[in-house]
Formats: structure tokens, sequence, C-alpha cells
């Protein structure tokens, strides 16, 4: 199942890439021991996907996934709210157990 990027998320992103000049590079994605749940959510911005990366692609975006956080991330949707209170990115896992209050961290 693949990663799933709102097209809201994916603005939001096209515009992180061009506010520091690498339109052009993806976003990579991924999974970190830690948080209140166990495990944490990873995001920055790379040129290139390693060659043994999942990559998907939305509307210009490409999104990169390691071979190790995918199998905790796979069917995850990631969304962008602009709420005052709660905005930012947004990640809905199907795979996720449990979740922290905040929503950055979950167990599987």
């Amino acid at each position: 199942m693949p990663l799933i990027v709102t097209p809201t998320a994916v603005n939001e992103v096209k515009r992180v890439l061009a506010s520091q000049n690498h339109p052009d590079w993806g976003l990579r994605v991924g999974v970190k021991g830690g948080g209140c749940s166990g495990l944490s959510y990873t995001m920055g911005v790379e040129e290139k996907p390693a060659p043994s990366d999942q990559v998907f692609e939305y509307d210009g975006v490409r999104v990169f996934c390691d071979p190790k956080s995918y199998l905790f991330l796979n069917g995850l949707t990631i969304d962008y709210s602009t709420d005052m209170l709660n905005g930012g990115f947004k990640f809905v896992n199907p795979n996720a157990t449990k979740t922290c209050g905040c929503g950055t961290s979950f167990s599987a």
C-alpha cells in the first residue's frame, strides 16, 4: 500500500522546497525510536532517493521512504492543516496501535 500525501500537504511541501531553493528535491519520511509511544515520525528534504528507497510521486513532489520505515508507514496518509492551534503536518497511520496526544509518535 503506498504512502498517501493529500493535495494540501503536497502544496506545503512544494512551498517548503521552493523556500529552500530546492524545488526539484524530494521529501523523506521515516520513523525513529523515541517519542511518548515508542516511534516518532521523521521528515526532511533530500536531493535524491537512496537505491533501496520506496519512491512515490504526487503532483511533481517525490516522497522517499527507506525499507525499514516503510514496514511501519505503508498506507500512511500525510495531510497538512493551517489551523492556528493544531496546524502543521498530520499523520494518519493504519498501522499504529497507539498514538500520543500530539500525533507525532506511535506504536505498531
